[in-house]
């Protein structure tokens, strides 16, 4: 038999002429005219081979082909109804879905707390996985579907298949060790560019911006020591009277791993702008709907790294 010659509505109307035992009962049942339901059985025996239904008496009775049909019919339609037709829903009060962003180590440390920390409450089961990618390697994996959510800035992540929403601005901030000898207030512009400089070159684009705005103004400095290494520079700063322009949620975590204070950069450095991103592919996914309306709740034009109050940006964790 050439399945392709039986449509999915004459199954309906086989289902329920299995069911009713009459033409004018599924007639009535499935909202058909009589001479409809009639011409779909006899479609249905031509294929079939087999009258299917018989009269007996005042009721139609399934012959053998029929009876036989009755269960798969009914598992076929049920399993469409389950499985194509119905509405996707997302429960996260029940789910173990894991949840895949693709975000940089600052991202972790700016987004993943106070993500984790509502997940454990409005989604227990979930589980949330982070991945640290290239811009070419990152829109691949969330077109395969690996990655649900990117997070950061990503200025290269701009594919016409994405979506992306803009979260909040990021402010940059300097560091030197709290006993600084020739810093003692405010930093002014002759002593950042005096003093030699750390440069953590991640693998973000973020210390890009600062690099740009050095360059628009024609400044130099002396840089003393490059390192992919974010996580050794607060103790080479605190042992030494160097100095190093971090996004602030860098900052913030350097200064509770070691003396140093935190500082208001002596120019003007264009915030970075975080956001988050997501493919077609996923666009109207229940789970990453759902995802994605959690993260703009948490982050939408709040960076929670920042203080409620208004920053105060000379830090010594020893003070007071």
């Amino acid at each position: 038999m050439d399945y392709r010659k039986v449509d999915l509505n004459l199954l309906v109307i086989l289902d329920a002429l299995l069911e009713e035992g009459g033409v004018n009962a599924t007639a009535r049942r499935l909202s058909m005219s009589q001479p409809n339901v009639s011409f779909a059985l006899a479609k249905l025996r031509a294929f079939f081979k087999d009258d299917l239904l018989v009269r007996q008496a005042n009721r139609m009775k399934p012959t053998p082909t029929g009876e036989r049909l009755r269960e798969p019919v009914r598992r076929i339609l049920a399993m469409v109804d389950a499985e194509i037709l119905r509405t996707p829903t997302f429960d996260p009060g029940q789910s173990e879905r894991c949840f895949t962003i693709s975000t940089s180590d600052i991202g972790e440390l700016t987004f993943v707390p106070k993500l984790l920390a509502a997940l454990s409450k409005r989604a227990p089961h979930t589980v949330l996985r982070c991945y640290s990618m290239t811009p070419l390697e990152l829109e691949s994996a969330m077109a395969d579907g690996v990655v649900d959510v990117a997070l950061g800035y990503f200025p290269d992540l701009d594919g016409p298949a994405l979506y992306r929403q803009k979260l909040f601005e990021h402010p940059f901030v300097c560091i030197v060790r709290a006993d600084h000898p020739e810093v003692t207030g405010e930093l002014t512009l002759d002593q950042f560019l005096s003093l030699g400089h750390v440069v953590v070159a991640q693998e973000g684009r973020s210390q890009e911006l600062f690099e740009q705005t050095m360059r628009q103004r024609g400044l130099s400095r002396q840089i003393k020591l490059r390192s992919p290494h974010f996580m050794s520079a607060p103790l080479l700063i605190a042992q030494s009277d160097l100095i190093t322009t971090v996004p602030q949620a860098v900052g913030t975590t350097y200064a509770s791993l070691a003396g140093l204070r935190l500082l208001r950069p002596p120019i003007d450095i264009p915030p970075i702008e975080l956001q988050q991103f997501w493919h077609r592919r996923v666009h109207a996914d229940p789970a990453v709907r759902w995802f994605r309306a959690l993260i703009s709740e948490l982050f939408l034009r709040t960076d929670p790294t920042l203080p409620d109050d208004p920053p105060v940006m000379q830090y010594d964790r020893h003070a007071g």
